[in-house]
């Protein structure tokens, strides 16, 4: 199998949960605290996303956005006056967290894809279809993301070694909020997918589907033949059935990881917490938790 090069970022979700912030900001371009040589600085998740895909060895990129997107599509295009204001200014650092970034801009291959009604995830990753072509590919919800672990590096390293379809997943207290992956052990910490049961009432797993895949590119046909799921929608995890039902093997890579996203404000401030700890901002982190218990 050639090496893994193209990933997808689908970030055409409405947001409806955090609005009215989200009527115009994306959600995705809400920030998580990131530790930069010993420092504690913001950075959007869909930045931290696109950075944890780079280092996993991708360089070719598909944003699929929708209407009110556009300040990400900014995000992503180099704006070197401004980081040669910070410099004159004597903002070295954050001169350098740009220039940093600008450099994986650049040395990438960067498409956008819009997806004017959000029809689902199924749909969203269909719309990028003429982007992969042929190829084997990563997909990523732009709007969570595992902290302490690269786990797209995971799964790109598992795949290219095995030639095979992956997911990422999770362990959660309560698995009727999520898609939870059944299948049976086959390693340390990874598992043959034998079926997706979408937020069952009477859990069978509580290993959860994490939403960051490496698929085929027969994914697509099974998204023409998936049929619209009970909320209107084109699930890919029912697209995932039709090709496990067709002798695909998926495996799934279980993260011990903190998996946060920030689809609600009880998660967002949840997704900030986890990240700052990451980060190494432990004073921060009781100096929050100290201002919560004051009277």
């Amino acid at each position: 199998m050639p090496r893994l090069a193209k990933g997808v970022l689908l970030a055409a979700g409405l947001g409806t949960r955090l609005i009215p912030y989200s009527k115009e900001m994306p959600k995705e371009m809400l920030p998580v605290f990131e530790g930069v040589n010993g420092k504690v600085f913001l950075k959007p998740v869909i930045q931290v996303i696109f950075e944890q895909l780079y280092e996993a060895g991708l360089r070719e990129f598909c944003f699929v956005v929708g209407r009110g997107k556009r300040v990400i599509e900014d995000h992503f295009t180099p704006d070197w006056g401004f980081v040669d204001y910070l410099e004159r200014t004597g903002k070295e650092e954050y001169a350098a967290l740009l220039r940093e970034f600008y450099r994986k801009i650049e040395s990438s291959y960067i498409a956008w894809v819009n997806q004017p009604i959000p029809r689902g995830t199924g749909h969203a990753v269909y719309t990028a279809r003429m982007f992969v072509g042929e190829d084997f590919f990563v997909v990523a919800a732009a709007d969570n993301v595992f902290l302490g672990e690269n786990v797209a590096l995971k799964l790109v390293s598992f795949s290219e070694k095995h030639g095979s379809p992956m997911l990422a997943a999770k362990r959660v207290r309560d698995p009727r909020k999520y898609g939870v992956i059944v299948g049976r052990s086959v390693g340390e910490r990874i598992y043959e997918v034998e079926g997706i049961v979408e937020k069952p009432t009477k859990p069978v797993s509580d290993l959860a589907n994490a939403s960051l895949y490496v698929f085929p590119p027969e994914i697509f046909k099974a998204i023409e033949e998936t049929k619209p799921s009970p909320r209107g929608e084109i699930e890919v995890t029912d697209s995932i059935q039709i090709l496990l039902s067709r002798g695909f093997k998926f495996y799934a890579y279980e993260s011990t990881a903190d998996w946060v996203d920030v689809g609600t404000w009880e998660a967002f401030f949840r997704a900030m917490v986890l990240s700052l700890k990451h980060s190494g901002g432990y004073n921060l982190v009781a100096d929050v938790l100290g201002i919560l218990g004051d009277k």
